[in-house]
């Protein structure tokens, strides 16, 4: 069963990647271009509360994340937040960060809070068609290798 953070932020329709503990989706308010959430599948809110394996699949998901979106988005920074304030299942916010803005599908992303850090309020806020087209779209890059 997916846990209700994983639901909160589209899956399945935001599905970028799975790994073994871990759901890559796209984030639907984009504060930059490529933001994505990464959901652990175990049912624990305190990330002291993951499974060795979840820990150590987590590389597992970082390295694919870190190889699609620098090929994405060309990133110059990438910040992992874990919020878990209203979703409480363990989970990352994944804010590719840079400088100016990346243009996609007719929509323009730009990085508001760049250099300091990621203004979350000032994001692109994809409808449903939108999240799941940029999911298949980056889904796509993450399967290039």
């Amino acid at each position: 069963m997916t846990n209700p953070t994983a639901k909160a932020f589209g899956y399945p329709n935001t599905l970028v990647a799975e790994t073994e503990s871990w759901l890559v989706l796209v984030r639907p308010k984009q504060p930059t271009f490529g933001a994505l959430v990464l959901v652990c599948k175990e049912e624990a809110e305190a990330f002291s509360s993951l499974s060795p394996a979840a820990f150590a699949d987590l590389s597992v998901a970082v390295k694919g994340i870190e190889r699609t979106l620098k090929r994405l988005t060309a990133y110059e920074k990438i910040n992992y937040l874990m919020l878990m304030m209203v979703d409480r299942d363990v989970h990352f916010h994944v804010i590719p960060r840079y400088e100016g803005a990346r243009e996609h599908d007719g929509r323009s992303y730009r990085d508001a809070g760049w250099p300091a850090q990621p203004a979350l309020g000032e994001a692109v806020d994809l409808d449903e068609a939108a999240a799941s087209a940029l999911a298949a779209h980056i889904r796509e890059v993450w399967n290039q290798g």
